[in-house]
């Protein structure tokens, strides 16, 4: 295997680290805010952060939630959410999905709503839309605040969130569609909510340059390595090891305990980074969204029902595309063997676990999904001929499978 083809391509070319790098001497962090809320939102409802994490941190610290409120969220999040729910002294909830959009459902919403429900975080996960409709009304029926979890969904301006929801969070960290390696905006429908965050927000000390032009490095070496022969040579060399090397070479923040995760939260971006962030937004590259889904609806396409996980979703931009296999090691392999990666850890969100004293809700679905869920490529960057070669050795699979039950 001379060539790999990466897992997933991150959403950035050498231009724009060029800008990032040139972005290095800007230094007026509040004016590169405020040009920047000013692009996301005319209406001023925009909020620059260092990640969403910091800016569900702020929301939280804002709310001032009475100790044992319960905030719920989609049982299949970042586990650092739960973790600054629990910082906050209030119990996070999942909420169980379907696994056919990676959505909450509404009986699972009302089973789990309560009187000390307050919050519901929805995430749309892998690039595909949750209905918020229903969740939506039931949310206003019950006086529970709605937020939505946007890092994985966003598709560029004007797209700055539900309107039903009344918080959207979008990040522009590494992974994400048009990273600027880091930050996020949160669109906040409340004024006061708003002043209340930002006010909090303006007491936190500034990003240190430095980490960001750290961060820069990091990008233009991954960038380098991902490069299909250099990639195949890593795999070769690391072998068991790879995909940890992978997945921690695009971290964002290292494993630690919740108060030292909430202690690196507590900061404003940086000039340099906000300046990154705007020039991302003002050059947004819907050619390459569009070919994106693109790519994602014929792989599907190609596929019998059941292998795609959350492909019912709406709106779908395939920021990933996972299916379910009983045999992930074997399908890895498989995979591979065509030149072109697969894994099972390219998200970091995992199943998060009911409260101890309310068993009745643990996600029995998401937890299944997530226990067989695989990553296999599908950008539009991938050679001709890729997706269906992707699409023969996941059918063959598949028919394994129905063949061995």
């Amino acid at each position: 295997m001379n060539r790999l083809y990466a897992r997933h391509r991150l959403d950035i070319r050498a231009a724009h680290l060029r800008h990032a790098v040139a972005a290095l001497a800007t230094t007026d962090a509040e004016r590169e805010a405020r040009e920047l809320e000013r692009l996301w939102s005319p209406d001023s409802s925009g909020l620059a952060c260092y990640s969403v994490r910091s800016g569900f941190h702020l929301l939280l610290t804002a709310l001032e939630l009475p100790p044992g409120s319960e905030v719920m969220f989609s049982a299949v999040t970042h586990p650092d959410m739960p973790r600054i729910a629990e910082h906050h002294g209030v119990v996070p909830v999942p909420v169980d999905l379907d696994p056919g959009t990676m959505a909450p459902t509404p009986g699972a919403l009302a089973r789990c709503i309560g009187a000390r429900s307050r919050v519901l975080v929805v995430a749309h996960l892998f690039g595909g839309h949750a209905d918020m409709g229903p969740l939506a009304d039931i949310c206003r029926t019950n006086g529970v605040l709605l937020v939505e979890d946007c890092a994985q969904s966003f598709q560029g301006p004007p797209d700055t969130g539900d309107e039903r929801a009344a918080v959207s969070m979008f990040s522009f960290g590494i992974l994400k569609t048009a990273t600027a390696l880091g930050g996020a905006v949160i669109t906040v429908r409340d004024e006061s909510l708003l002043a209340r965050m930002r006010g909090i927000q303006h007491g936190w000390p500034l990003q240190k340059r430095g980490s960001h032009l750290k961060r820069i490095a990091q990008t233009a070496a991954f960038l380098s390595l991902t490069r299909p022969v250099p990639y195949a040579a890593t795999a070769r060399m690391l072998g068991s090891d790879f995909d940890r090397f992978v997945n921690t070479s695009v971290k964002a923040f290292p494993a630690g305990s919740t108060a030292d995760l909430v202690h690196r939260l507590e900061q404003r971006p940086c000039a340099s980074l906000l300046s990154l962030m705007a020039h991302r937004l003002e050059g947004f590259d819907h050619e390459r969204l569009l070919a994106r889904a693109a790519a994602g609806e014929s792989l599907a396409a190609m596929l019998q029902p059941g292998l795609h996980v959350g492909g019912d979703a709406l709106d779908h931009s395939h920021w990933l595309f996972p299916i379910v296999t009983d045999r992930p090691d074997e399908l890895i392999a498989a995979v591979r063997a065509r030149g072109l990666d697969a894994a099972r850890s390219a998200s970091s969100v995992k199943a998060i676990a009911a409260p101890p004293d309310r068993p009745e809700l643990e996600p029995e679905r998401a937890r299944r999904v997530m226990s067989r869920l695989l990553f296999v490529p599908s950008y539009p960057e991938l050679p001709s001929g890729a997706l269906e070669a992707l699409a023969a050795v996941l059918e063959e699979e598949k028919v394994h499978e129905l063949a061995s039950r």
